[in-house]
């Protein structure tokens, strides 16, 4: 079993009268990826702040690192955690340089490693530039060089790709991605559905300060139940004449097929000899998003324990 960099036990935290956290757990794993989604209000930002140590839990166990990190000894593990926060607010009158070299010094990490990430984050040209002259897309890129300083252990990553251009997001993925195996365990916090599902271990969906949904895509899709859909090329009207796929189309070529008999239709539509391609669609992260938003009685215990 995989240590647990993050651990919550039935977490509740109020607001006065607002509850923004309702009986909350999750365990993170080491190299996990977790996509943490919800709409806004949902209890995403204040479930980092409590892992941060900024807000303490009204109620529950909060654990990262096998420290509370409300505790006094919780001060050395946070030089292991990079943090992104949603909107990026840095020194206007300081170039790219000293911003990154400042953060260096605070979490006693190697400023050596200021010109490589300016350089991976692709801001080596304005390195030298005062912060007040960069677009929002380049200060997005200076917070997450910020969040990857010192080779962190547990990244925070609120909304880490709005203002990036697609090629910038490609980038920022790709680094997620040597980050988690590197060990490097990493909370995506993002509303761009989108491209994120293949770089995700794990999906959390909070609504209302509840978790309504955690577990890997695969488990909310069977929950879900949602339809695959199959595409198919070459065979048109002999899927009507088959008693076994004509119960399953849509159209003359596309077919709306449960999950669990996702292998015996393609079986089927294999034996045909007219068929020259097969396309199959599952279900999305942002359709599986959009099920669980709309109905908020699914039993989250069906999620297997790490």
């Amino acid at each position: 079993m995989n240590e647990n960099i993050i651990l919550l036990e039935q977490v509740n935290k109020n607001y006065q009268q607002l509850a923004a956290l309702q009986n909350i757990n999750l365990k993170l794993a080491a190299g996990e990826v977790l996509g943490l989604f919800g709409h806004n209000g949902a209890g995403k930002t204040t479930m980092m702040k409590l892992i941060l140590g900024i807000v303490k839990a009204g109620s529950g166990k909060v654990s990262v690192f096998g420290v509370d990190p409300q505790n006094k000894k919780a001060w050395s593990s946070r030089k292991k955690i990079g943090y992104l926060p949603e909107n990026v607010s840095f020194y206007d009158q300081l170039t790219g340089f000293e911003v990154l070299t400042y953060f260096a010094r605070l979490k006693s990490a190697d400023k050596k490693q200021v010109p490589q990430l300016l350089e991976k984050v692709g801001l080596s040209f304005a390195e030298n530039r005062p912060v007040k002259t960069y677009s929002k897309g380049m200060r997005q890129r200076l917070g997450l060089a910020q969040a990857f300083l010192g080779d962190p252990k547990l990244l925070l990553l609120d909304e880490p790709t709005v203002g990036l251009d697609p090629t910038a997001t490609k980038e920022f993925y790709n680094s997620v991605d040597q980050l988690k195996s590197n060990g490097a365990s990493i909370i995506l916090c993002s509303h761009i559905l989108p491209g994120i599902e293949q770089h995700i271990d794990r999906a959390m969906i909070l609504s209302g300060g509840k978790s309504v949904a955690l577990g890997t895509l695969s488990t909310l899709r069977n929950i879900a139940q949602l339809p695959v859909l199959i595409k198919t090329q070459g065979i048109d009207d002999a899927l009507q004449q088959n008693k076994n796929l004509a119960g399953f189309m849509i159209d003359q070529n596309h077919l709306q097929v449960p999950e669990s008999e996702k292998i015996n239709v393609i079986r089927e539509l294999m034996s045909f000899k007219k068929l020259t391609d097969l396309q199959v669609e599952t279900p999305t992260l942002a359709q599986i998003y959009q099920y669980f938003l709309g109905n908020n009685k699914i039993d989250t215990k069906q999620e297997k324990p790490l």
